[in-house]
């Protein structure tokens, strides 16, 4: 089934939004309590005293697998060694119950922290400074007073990996108070997972783990939460479900996990994911009244996943995206890569179940494989094959459906990356299962409906954008839809349209850029009765919509989370019979072939609408950059010999 892009961060799916802190306190601390001793990863110890010899100390609070603090630890590292010589010193603390000293180790190895990273067991230097998340700092003066506490900068937010930080908040306080200035800021709030604290408090449930909320999690949780899987934790152990605890239900009471949002007003979906309110108040309850473990011999079996591909039997065929892996570096913004792989056919295949599997789930951040057919091909839709993104869920397609890749055709994979605070490799792969000629009744293939000639205006916090699938095959059946905007996305509403009545099919009301759903509809739908399939999507750049980069630009079409994307892919099946009687059909009209002259004729008329349809600056050619992305990519218009110009020797070998 499809599997469309794409998303920003996944890995970030589990820390704070801002409207959380309306519900947490930023307590004062006061001087002669922030003094301790504790273990470090380097087997040593670490202390601060009442009159530290530094000028100023950054006490950084950090976890081993919140997606943020990873992301944050290179940053400290340049920053600690930056300020080393102004008389700064920067100590880490890890206080999660759920992070041994093991797991501090692993994560200084792998971040290369230079500076001292302790273990603050049963979190007593965590309650000490009332930290609250991970990461989160505190700048202290000689006299241990309290100069900044918050954030490091805003570059890294839930679901935001911004290309540049606008608000260097920890370098503003240390520089000032360097400089004799007071603070300008001296309190952010951070965003991050919560500290896994040890509670001390009464059992009072007769809930208990083995019994009731391991069964709860298995149903929707360790899918995803589990060793070798996208999510940066795992919930199959007790401790480590206690010590998210708090995290856990704070995602799930706002409607973050499980990860599902259309609205069940409408339509029917075989993939959707709901957690019942009775499930919630399990978890509630069993969090509220102690998290008792209870008996091993109440404990479930744990459910079953296939390691690796996900279809119900091996692929028949394997192709990488190249030999040499693809270097991810361990910050910043990496552009779409495109790899091109030829699989070798000689003969037209059908592909009844695809996968693409990360060789890197950590960075991997969204994959799509296209079909490019060779010119002259029997082909239709845009020449999707199947795609990657985290948390999907992977399906053959419907029985005697098939995706027809014709012979001669490339495969080509474009690739997303996401940086996660250290340098990374990838190989990803793409796993084919075939199907026989004899057994394929249908044809699946992927329309598209698109808009890419908008432009949203800074500060608008509801501004619409529609489009239509242009041309519905007869007969055809709708099995899934997808649709993708990025991060100022925020609605989106199918209608299936039928003479004068409209039936809204789709209603996405909370559109989230960090999970590219596609919605899977429980039976394939026929199409012959419908007249049109018509969205709107609604974005929002306004200062409200706390993923938006900038609320001041005004955004265009574009591949960067930073730009907008108005789309909806519909994968639908059309019956084999009704080409067979198109191509009888054809016969029986066809011209008599064209001479040499009226080929040429046909061809000047075709490159002269193309110039004039987009030659915006009306120099009497294209330019690459004139050519929206999107019809460079499903139009097939391509700049082949590289002159920066989309000329007429180009438009032939289209």
């Amino acid at each position: 089934m499809l599997r469309c892009c794409l998303k920003v961060l996944c890995l970030l799916i589990l820390v704070c939004d801002h409207s959380l802190w309306a519900n947490e306190k930023t307590e004062s601390v006061q001087a002669d309590s922030l003094t301790f001793r504790l273990p470090t990863a380097a087997d040593g110890m670490v202390e601060l005293t009442e009159k530290p010899k530094q000028k100023l100390t950054v006490v950084c609070f950090l976890g081993a697998e919140c997606p943020l603090a990873r992301l944050y630890g290179p940053k400290l590292n340049e920053m600690s060694a930056a300020y080393e010589s102004k008389g700064v010193q920067f100590i880490g603390v890890n206080s999660n119950q759920q992070d041994s000293l093991e797991d501090v180790k692993k994560y200084v190895k792998r971040y290369e922290i230079r500076f001292p990273m302790a273990k603050d067991y049963n979190n007593k230097v965590a309650d000490q400074y009332a930290a609250v998340r991970t990461p989160e700092v505190f700048v202290l003066d000689e006299q241990l007073n309290v100069k900044y506490r918050g954030r490091i900068d805003n570059q890294y937010l839930p679901g935001i990996s911004r290309a540049e930080t606008t608000s260097h908040d920890l370098k503003q306080a240390l520089d000032q108070v360097l400089a004799g200035q007071p603070v300008d800021v001296a309190s952010t709030k951070p965003n991050g997972c919560f500290i896994g604290r040890v509670k001390e408090t009464e059992v009072t449930t007769s809930l208990t783990f083995c019994k009731e909320v391991a069964a709860v999690l298995n149903r929707h949780c360790v899918e995803c939460h589990r060793k070798g899987e996208i999510a940066p934790f795992g919930l199959t152990d007790y401790d480590e479900v206690r010590g998210w605890a708090d995290t856990m239900l704070e995602t799930i009471d706002d409607g973050r996990m499980p990860p599902w949002h259309a609205s069940p007003k409408y339509g029917h979906y075989a993939n959707a994911r709901f957690m019942s309110e009775g499930e919630k108040k399990i978890l509630r309850d069993w969090v509220a009244g102690g998290m008792p473990f209870g008996d091993v011999k109440d404990m479930p079996k744990p459910p079953k996943f296939r390691e690796g591909w996900h279809l119900p039997k091996i692929p028949e065929a394997v192709y990488e995206m190249r030999k040499k892996p693809f270097v991810v570096p361990k910050e910043g913004v990496v552009e779409y890569q495109y790899f091109v792989v030829d699989p070798g056919f000689k003969e037209d295949k059908w592909i009844t179940g695809a996968q693409v599997l990360p060789g890197n789930r950590s960075v991997v951040h969204h994959a799509i494989v296209f079909i490019r057919p060779p010119d002259g091909s029997n082909f239709q839709g845009i020449g999707w094959l199947t795609a990657y993104v985290p948390g999907q869920r992977i399906n053959m397609l419907p029985p005697g459906r098939g995706r027809k890749v014709p012979a001669g055709s490339k495969l080509v994979f474009q690739m997303h990356y996401t940086p996660t605070g250290s340098v990374q490799e990838d190989v990803s792969k793409v796993g084919l299962i075939f199907g026989k000629d004899e057994e394929i009744t249908h044809e699946v293939f992927t329309l598209i409906g698109i808009d890419q000639e908008f432009e949203i205006p800074p500060n608008t916090k509801d501004f619409p954008v529609s489009a239509k699938v242009r041309r519905i095959p007869p007969q055809a059946e709708l099995l899934a839809i997808a649709p993708h905007m990025h991060l100022r996305g925020k609605s989106f509403r199918l209608f299936m349209k039928q003479k004068e009545k409209s039936e809204i099919l789709l209603d996405v009301p909370n559109y989230d850029f960090n999970w590219q759903h596609i919605y899977e509809l429980s039976q394939p739908m026929k199409l012959d009765a419908i007249d049109s399939l018509e969205f709107t999507v609604k974005f929002d750049n306004s200062e409200e919509n706390p993923f938006n980069p900038d609320p001041n630009e005004y955004v265009t079409w574009g591949d960067q989370t930073w730009e907008e994307m108005a789309i909806a892919f519909f994968e639908v099946a059309e019956p084999r019979a009704n080409k067979k009687k198109a191509k009888q059909v054809q016969k029986k009209t066809a011209k008599k072939e064209l001479t040499e002259e009226e080929r040429k004729q046909k061809y000047e008329q075709f490159v002269t609408k193309f110039i004039q349809r987009f030659d915006k600056n009306q120099d009497g050619q294209v330019e690459v950059d004139e050519v929206p992305l999107a019809t460079q990519r499903y139009g097939r218009y391509r700049d082949y010999d590289g002159d920066g110009i989309i000329g007429k020797d180009d438009l032939w070998k289209r």
